[in-house]
């Protein structure tokens, strides 16, 4: 009788491990976008969750933590509890950039996150306040050359993908311009709408609908191909400045150390949430593009990372720009 219900109780408790393994999640789950709200990797976020909500029949609670270029609200997941409840819209800026840029970075990209999934590509946008005076890349930079002492530009931020697409640009045209940083995109976007700011190497997705209204000047596509959405604009490329690719992309990391489970499911519901057509169709009116599904996967985001880490390497150095 006792070796029965030894028996039973295994056979109940390996019945039990499959169905503990579903029971994430059981309350909400903190998103954090390590910028201010309005900006584009905020839109990304809060297109994603809402699909992601349904899915995972869970509430997620988006935290806009700017600050340092993403590095504050990367660092805040990077030091939460690994418990799969705590999860970093993750950008270019904060997990290759930032590794790069800064003397002593809060956290290390490559080995304090749990890689989920690559999420989405967009390109970055060189554009400029609706009265500057220049309509295409090469008097972009003559001009640039010769001014470059009265021009400002801006970013989101300190190390940001903005930030060091313009350190690049700044070097490929032989000019260095004033840095305004400021505490993410929106802030930056109406400073520039202002006419207060010059220009910005901006992702698609903030760029686009002030583009389309009028209120920015679109000088040159930043990447290696021109986005549907704007399939008029030259690449940098094309209008003879080769070399310069500042495509941006955006992952989901969880903490390092989060449950196996958890990273699985929210890969899987990432991926049927970037087929679900209705938000393949949002991400792609602003200029972002789903990643193929090859691509989603935590394996491929953990060598992936790396990759692009030392991808940015070279550049960063180059350009002879730190922060401390």
């Amino acid at each position: 009788m006792r070796k029965l219900a030894m028996v039973a109780a295994a056979a109940l408790a390996t019945l039990a491990r499959p169905a503990a393994a579903q029971e994430w999640p059981v309350r909400p789950i903190a998103l954090v976008v390590p910028y201010a709200a309005g900006g584009p990797n905020d839109t990304i976020a809060r297109v994603l969750s809402a699909r992601l909500a349904e899915l995972l029949n869970a509430q997620i609670i988006i935290e806009n933590v700017g600050g340092a270029g993403g590095m504050t609200g990367a660092n805040r997941v990077a030091k939460a509890a690994p418990d799969g409840y705590t999860l970093l819209l993750a950008s270019l800026a904060a997990l290759a950039q930032i590794p790069n840029l800064y003397k002593r970075p809060l956290y290390n990209a490559a080995t304090d996150f749990e890689p989920v999934a690559l999420v989405t590509d967009s390109a970055r946008i060189l554009i400029t306040r609706k009265d500057f005076p220049a309509n295409t890349l090469s008097e972009f930079i003559a001009y640039a050359r010769t001014n470059h002492a009265k021009l400002q530009y801006s970013s989101a931020g300190g190390g940001s993908g903005g930030h060091v697409c313009a350190i690049l640009l700044d070097g490929f045209i032989g000019a260095r311009v004033a840095h305004v940083p400021y505490r993410g995109a929106g802030p930056a976007m109406q400073d520039m709408m202002a006419g207060r700011i010059d220009y910005s190497c901006e992702q698609i997705s903030t760029a686009f609908p002030q583009i389309e209204a009028g209120t920015v000047k679109a000088i040159a596509t930043l990447g290696l191909s021109r986005p549907t959405v704007l399939a008029r604009l030259p690449t940098a490329q094309e209008q003879g400045l080769p070399g310069l690719d500042c495509n941006a992309w955006i992952a989901l990391v969880f903490p390092k150390g989060a449950p196996g489970p958890a990273v699985r499911r929210l890969a899987k519901a990432t991926s049927d949430a970037l087929d679900t057509p209705i938000v393949r169709e949002r991400l792609e009116s602003v200029g972002v593009t789903a990643v193929a599904p090859e691509r989603r996967s935590p394996e491929y985001l953990a060598a992936f990372i790396p990759a692009e880490i030392a991808k940015w390497a070279g550049p960063i150095k180059a350009s002879g720009v730190s922060i401390e």
